[in-house]
């Protein structure tokens, strides 16, 4: 007996600078049922933090794990964002929402959701949620008391080149009214389901 391909459902994907509000954005799309979407677990290879749960928020993977699961060509994609502090998508996560007959709605770095994007084009839209400015951005970070300042700093650095690829992007989505930018995501999102 030969399996039957999973149908496929449509990719959404959301990019962004930390701190940008994507994470918001995407739990509330979670919550809309007419959208019928799974959000799609990212692997990593760093620490949890705070009260991260394993299997829900991510799957958390040793850098030796992740290394192998590239070697076996297991990633959608993947990135090494920091030394030895991986972060990738599992074909077998895309796989299982398809396999609820669901859509799935990543909240996932610039380069990985311009890398599904690529391998998908007629399957995903991808959306970039832009932050007011850097200043705000950096305001954000510190608000959340999750990270050194040093490793705010990092992520500030490396926003200036996310929001450079913006371009690239679908749609860009500017999140200075968290109400307005939700109202906006939830149309998108609905029209290009039903596209």
């Amino acid at each position: 007996m030969t399996k039957q391909p999973t149908k496929q459902g449509k990719l959404i994907v959301f990019s962004a600078p930390s701190g940008s509000g994507k994470t918001t954005i995407v739990r509330h799309l979670l919550k809309q049922e007419q959208l019928n979407l799974a959000f799609s677990i990212s692997a990593t290879s760093r620490e949890k933090r705070g009260t991260e749960v394993d299997g829900k928020d991510y799957y958390f993977l040793s850098a030796k794990d992740f290394k192998q699961h590239i070697k076996d060509d297991d990633f959608l994609e993947w990135e090494e964002v920091y030394r030895d502090n991986f972060y990738g998508t599992l074909k077998t996560e895309v796989e299982r929402i398809w396999a609820l007959g669901k859509n799935v709605i990543f909240d996932i770095d610039v380069s990985g959701g311009l890398r599904i994007k690529r391998k998908f084009p007629e399957q995903t839209i991808a959306i970039f949620v832009k932050p007011p400015s850097i200043d705000e951005l950096k305001i954000r970070l510190k608000k959340r008391k999750t990270e050194s300042e040093d490793k705010i700093n990092m992520r500030i650095s490396k926003a200036s080149a996310e929001l450079a690829t913006a371009p690239l992007f679908d749609v860009i989505i500017e999140n200075d009214n968290l109400e307005k930018a939700l109202n906006e995501a939830e149309h998108l999102v609905d029209s290009f389901i039903k596209s």
